[in-house]
């Protein structure tokens, strides 16, 4: 509808003198009284065409009134113009989707252009929690979408492993060790707790044996890290094949940038460019000339690197590869990062309109009303692999992306588990199921789909609702694209599988109106496509049956 509708309006505007036509707003009203498409394009281009927003709308309506896709074209408040469709144009819309599916859901929105996102990234010292799956749910979600509207998408993990926790993670399980061979050293104060390094502890003497025991940490430490940084990152990366979330192009190691010289070469660039200077017997990057509120350290008086500086040279390295746009998606607690990021990207050169950052807010795992702890195998977190085990993945993708994702998210157990419209993960793939037995029934009693179906016999107001509904699909995947908010799919499904359930429920799809059944089966078929089709890009399977 939308792409109809654009076209219309571009052609009445190049007619009223505009050139080249900017991008055209257009959205569903939020009441049926306005029509079943809007545009506020009279009054955006008002000061353009130096007229009266209500004048200029008069004058697009009176170019578009006779076209035949439209029912009527009405003029709102100030300059609104509202559109209504004829049911045969609906219709015909309905059998392009079903002929066409996927490239009739389609806008290319992204026209080629290449972005880079960078998600989960978690230090490789212990499993991925419930946090680092949100964030896992949401990337993919996104890159799915993105690579589906048009852009030019690689997936990018960075993996902290040339800094303090890392090593951090070692002496935890080299004290362990050591206890267990009877070597009672003390387990350090701000080190890893849980279960799992109790675990990596014994791994390692069950196949080092007592090759460490009495060893100093600084003699052996650094094989022991390496050991168990890699099994880390083997777990880690079990997990996130676990959850479907396996199409990473890169996995950009720290450790490597320090190696390559990358760091040492960009604190060097911003010396040049005058942004560095020594303070303290420190090195200080001049943020303040840009959009932070205060200097930051990047090199320490010990002549350590921070973190931060190595995140300079990494996003630098981002930038070099010649990306339109790069999306880092980080937990909420590292907001006050992003005028760091920002003021670098200024200091290197590059506009910051390249650089988008999506915050994830935490997740609160709920069972009864009350915070729910399910195990203590990471200590003091829910682990990815615990909530998998209980709930499945599909479930879990899916009700992290109910929320937008920077907005706090309680994961209710006794919702998610639930068979009922209440369970909103259920309730989708259960529309799906549910088609697909319709249609699988209507096979065995000899009703295969059938040539020229008469659609013009779907004449309920549920009916066309639905086909209306559908129809807007195309803008929704547009939407979330453009605004890089994955979540905005997830509300669609609820509402188009929430209209189905009440269509179902009301009206027989297989009856002994063959031509009926048939027009019923066809919308039944089109419900599925799009179900199928929004449930693939956020990396949630549709079942055929439950």
């Amino acid at each position: 509808m939308k792409r109809d509708v654009t076209a219309l309006l571009t052609d009445a505007l190049e007619a009223l003198g505009v050139s080249p036509c900017p991008h055209i707003e257009i959205e569903v009203p939020r009441e049926d009284s306005f029509g079943d498409l809007s545009s506020p394009v009279a009054m955006t281009m008002a000061k353009a065409l130096k007229k009266a927003p209500r004048k200029i709308a008069e004058d697009i309506v009176g170019r578009l009134k006779d076209n035949p896709i439209f029912e009527k074209i009405e003029i709102a408040g100030p300059g609104f113009i509202n559109f209504t469709f004829t049911k045969s144009y609906l219709l015909s819309s309905l059998q392009h989707l079903l002929k066409a599916e996927k490239a009739f859901l389609r806008e290319n929105v992204g026209e080629g252009k290449k972005v880079l996102v960078e998600f989960v990234s978690a230090n490789p010292t212990g499993p991925l929690h419930i946090g680092h799956a949100r964030g896992a749910a949401v990337g993919n979600a996104l890159c799915n979408l993105l690579a589906e509207s048009g852009f030019t998408v690689d997936r990018e993990y960075y993996i902290n492993d040339a800094g303090r926790q890392v090593r951090l993670l070692g002496l935890s399980v080299y004290a362990r060790y050591q206890q267990l061979t009877g070597n009672e050293v003390p387990f350090p104060e701000d080190g890893y707790r849980g279960q799992y390094i109790d675990d990596e502890a014994s791994a390692l003497r069950a196949e080092r044996g007592e090759t460490y025991k009495g060893i100093s940490f600084d003699i052996c430490g650094t094989e022991i890290t390496s050991w168990t940084y890699s099994r880390m990152l083997v777990l880690i990366r079990k997990d996130l094949s676990r959850f479907g979330v396996t199409e990473f192009d890169a996995w950009i190691s720290e450790k490597e940038i320090f190696a390559q010289g990358e760091v040492a070469n960009a604190i060097e660039t911003l010396q040049q460019k005058g942004f560095i200077y020594q303070h303290a017997n420190a090195l200080w990057f001049r943020s303040t000339a840009f959009r932070d509120d205060k200097d930051r350290v990047v090199i320490k008086s010990d002549g350590e690197y921070t973190y931060f500086a190595s995140d300079i040279a990494y996003h630098k390295n981002k930038l070099d590869r010649g990306y339109d746009t790069i999306i880092d998606i980080w937990g909420a607690d590292h907001h006050g990062y992003i005028p760091r990021i920002e003021s670098v990207m200024q200091a290197f050169g590059y506009d910051i309109s390249q650089f988008r950052v999506i915050l994830v807010q935490m997740v609160n795992l709920m069972k009864h009303g009350e915070p729910f702890q399910m195990s203590k195998r990471a200590g003091t977190f829910v682990t990815l692999s615990d909530i998998i085990d209980l709930v499945g993945a599909d479930t879990t993708k899916f009700i992290f992306l109910t929320r937008k994702a920077d907005s706090h998210l309680d994961f209710d157990l006794d919702v998610v588990t639930a068979t009922s419209a209440e369970n909103p993960v259920f309730y989708v793939q259960y529309a799906n199921a549910r088609i697909n037995s319709i249609l699988t029934n209507a096979r065995e009693k000899g009703l295969e789909p059938a040539q020229g179906v008469d659609l013009a016999l779907l004449a309920e107001s549920a009916e066309l609702v639905l086909i209306k509904k559908l129809l807007t699909y195309p803008m929704v995947l547009e939407n979330a694209a453009r605004s890089f908010e994955p979540h905005r799919i997830t509300f669609y499904l609820q509402e188009l599988a929430a209209m189905f359930h009440t269509y179902y429920h009301n009206h027989r799809v297989i009856g002994e109106d063959a031509a009926l059944t048939h027009a019923r089966l066809s919308l039944c078929s089109a419900i599925r496509i799009v179900l199928s089709d929004a449930l693939g890009i956020l990396g949630v399977s549709a079942p055929e049956k439950m």
